[in-house]
């Protein structure tokens, strides 16, 4: 079924001009609901902030979750300088090295008190240091934030209402390309929010019956690893997390592609349920790969680390550059909203086994779908 790319492309804008580094989530979980509320959808939200919708299949039980974050990496006041500039640490894990030269919002604990700066290297000016600014390092200990105010002291600084722990946003500044490129930091992962959304509302507009129940969990804390270790429905068999796909040097993923992770940093995921999205995409002719991570996790991980007890799998668009400079393209968005508007409309992986937590051997889906050959008994070569 169609996917309204308009719809697609104005919340990604929509949601990336709205600051939401891990820890100050709020504001962007309101502009969520507002979506999930206007598609109809039934939802609420937990006590910590992390927002759960339910799509209603054949079966009044839910037993399928897709979930996909919505904070992004940010920055947070370590120490406010003698000099009147900032001592930041990230929130999240990525570099100073694509902090240098952004823009960002500082937000104090009085809402009217917002303020902008710049993340400069402590050299950086060339007509002062000379060479010195291509040879100082890099790291958080070696740039610092120059605020867009009159301040040349700690106490300048304090009467602005800044203090220790006041959370910095690097600013998004999308771009949207005549090509179809998307430029701007936390593409990571509001864009897979935004597919999420186009997904959802092509289902809606479609009014399809689904097979199968299913939880859509927006949450709060995967950057800084807790995103979903809580909120699932208890009968979810199958979670599917939606998240960027790494493009880079030797990896399989490409922008205008969507991606089927089969392994991060944290191990496989499930065998059957990435090969049947996988197999899902080729029989609908949805442009997908699969790809392997090394640097990387998703809300899968804590779901899994929870406790929870059901498949995992990982389906992503293509991004370059994560974590820096980021770039997707409206075309594997697209593709992944397709193939979540497919999978949302099959059945599970194994209908009947995956009902239940727990059965018996005989009932164990193994042999038939994952056979393996016995080792011969005596490998040992004899000489004549």
């Amino acid at each position: 079924m169609p996917i309204d790319v308009e719809y697609l492309t104005s919340t990604l804008m929509e949601l990336l001009r709205i600051p939401s580094p891990s820890g100050r989530t709020d504001a962007v979980m309101q502009a969520v609901g507002t979506h999930i509320a206007e598609l109809g959808l039934p939802f609420d939200l937990t006590r910590r902030g992390i927002l759960r919708a339910t799509l209603r299949g054949r079966t009044d039980v839910v037993r399928r979750a897709v979930v996909v974050h919505a904070d992004t990496i940010g920055l947070m006041v370590k120490r406010i300088k003698d000099t009147g500039r900032l001592e930041v640490v990230p929130v999240g894990s990525h570099s100073a090295r694509f902090a240098e030269g952004a823009h960002v919002t500082i937000f104090t604990d009085d809402f009217d008190r917002v303020y902008t700066g710049t993340v400069l290297p402590l050299k950086s000016s060339g007509h002062t240091f000379g060479d010195e600014i291509d040879t100082q390092g890099v790291g958080w200990e070696v740039v610092e934030i120059r605020i867009d105010e009159p301040v040349e002291s700690a106490r300048d600084v304090l009467e602005l209402g800044v203090e220790v722990g006041d959370f910095v946003a690097l600013d998004a500044a999308p771009q949207l390309t005549r090509g179809g490129y998307v430029k701007s930091r936390h593409l990571d992962d509001k864009a897979g929010l935004a597919a999420c959304l186009a997904a959802l509302k092509a289902l809606r507009d479609a009014d399809v019956p689904l097979e199968v129940s299913a939880q859509f969990l927006v949450t709060i804390g995967e950057e800084v690893g807790f995103g979903a270790t809580h909120g699932l429905a208890p009968d979810v068999a199958e979670l599917v997390a939606v998240d960027n796909a790494v493009v880079a040097e030797g990896q399989n993923s490409r922008e205008e592609l969507a991606s089927i992770g089969m392994l991060d940093m944290t191990g496989p995921f499930d065998y059957h349920l990435s090969r049947r999205l996988h197999a899902l995409a080729r029989e609908h002719g949805i442009p997908a790969v699969r790809d392997v991570y090394r640097h990387y996790r998703s809300d899968a991980a804590p779901a899994l680390e929870a406790g929870i007890e059901a498949r995992h799998a990982l389906l992503g668009f293509g991004l370059d550059s994560s974590h820096g400079h980021e770039r997707a393209h409206v075309d594997g968005l697209v593709a992944l909203a397709r193939l979540l508007v497919v999978y949302l409309q099959s059945g599970l992986t194994f209908a009947d086994w995956d009902r239940s937590e727990h059965g018996p051997l005989a009932e164990f889906p193994s042999v038939s779908v994952q056979p393996a050959d016995l080792e011969p008994l005596d490998r040992t070569v004899v000489p004549d």
